[in-house]
């Protein structure tokens, strides 16, 4: 088994180093957060193998939302109002005053703590003290500092780039249609949408300032009421939506690759808008969370779907348009698998 990058990351790297040497693999891309900060830390480990991102400091500081939200200003992106809490006294002291309710509590990397050890963080929405009690007593010491930001109401839009040696190699962008859990956080239905030329232009003015090469994702939320586009933060690396992109007509991973081996993909892919895709577990979680819990207690915008419209929508098999994520016909394994997780978990 191969050890936990989160708990020793250590042991994950030695072990990688050793696949990579056995079977001569010749490019690493690490998918998850705790994987690429374990190799990063020693990519000699991997050596002649390359890993296709920036040096540690680079993807730590894409990472760092607090400074991603200081660069964003600077390149012309509204970022919502936010404070940072070194502890918890200072976020019951900034809760309701400076920042007003409900409000969002967000890690400043979604991933704590030293190399030796680390701990994932997520994202929490409250909408009273009482609420604000029940995160800060479930939020270990090692996730502060935290971010308190004004809630955004409105839709997800996420721009992804490819970047390499000073030029930008790939283009897309995606709506979120649906999200687990419902009120904000993991994509589980989206839609492939035209990139903003200007939404795009300032993304990548963005990535810029911290030097970035390779695959990001740069996230908004479009408020409401104004349109406007409120950065939420960077992932530097690739993304849970990945197979809407490839099936849209962008393979990332293989221009990726093609461009760590030194080859040239050509101009930056067309792709098609309108082209959806379902995370069919994901979705189901969605339900269940509609179907468990009030609007209310889920804090859903005035404007969410109703739970009939949800419940059609996600137990409808399929429309014209729609793409399955995880289960393929020529490839059924992946969904066999999660589909017997997915019940175990139940």
């Amino acid at each position: 088994m191969v050890p936990d990058p989160l708990a020793d990351p250590a042991a994950f790297r030695d072990q990688v180093a050793a696949i990579v040497a056995e079977r001569r693999i010749e490019v690493v891309i690490p998918i998850a957060d705790p994987s690429l900060l374990a190799l990063l830390e020693a990519p000699e480990r991997l050596a002649p193998a390359v890993i296709p991102f920036p040096d540690l400091a680079t993807v730590r500081g894409v990472a760092d939302k607090r400074r991603v939200a200081e660069a964003a200003e600077r390149c012309g992106i509204a970022v919502p109002a936010q404070v940072v809490a070194a502890n918890r006294s200072e976020v019951e002291g900034a809760a309701g005053s400076r920042i007003a309710w409900p409000l969002v509590i967000k890690p400043v990397r979604s991933v704590a703590g030293d190399a030796g050890h680390r701990i994932k963080v997520g994202v929490r929405l409250v909408e009273s003290a009482r609420q604000l009690a029940a995160a800060l007593d479930a939020l270990p010491e090692a996730a502060y500092p935290v971010l308190l930001q004004e809630r955004i109401y409105g839709p997800g839009v996420g721009i992804f780039l490819l970047i390499w040696r000073g030029e930008t190699r790939a283009v897309f962008a995606h709506r979120r249609l649906r999200e687990k859990p419902p009120a904000g956080g993991v994509s589980v239905y989206r839609e492939s949408i035209a990139a903003d030329p200007d939404l795009v232009r300032r993304s990548r003015a963005l990535l810029d300032t911290f030097g970035w090469e390779g695959v990001a994702m740069v996230e908004y939320k479009l408020d409401q009421r104004t349109g406007q586009p409120y950065l939420m933060e960077i992932n530097g690396r690739f993304w849970g939506s990945l197979q809407l992109a490839i099936d849209a007509g962008v393979d990332f991973p293989r221009l990726l690759v093609n461009l760590a081996q030194g080859g040239d993909p050509g101009p930056p892919p067309a792709y098609r808008a309108g082209v959806r895709s379902r995370w069919s577990w994901g979705d189901v979680d969605h339900l269940l969370a509609r179907l468990r819990h009030s609007r209310a207690e889920l804090t859903l915008p005035a404007d969410a779907p109703s739970l009939g419209r949800v419940g059609w929508e996600v137990l409808l098999p399929w429309r014209p348009g729609d793409r399955n994520e995880v289960l393929r016909l020529s490839d059924p394994m992946p969904f066999l698998r999660e589909t017997l997780d997915w019940f175990r978990g139940r």
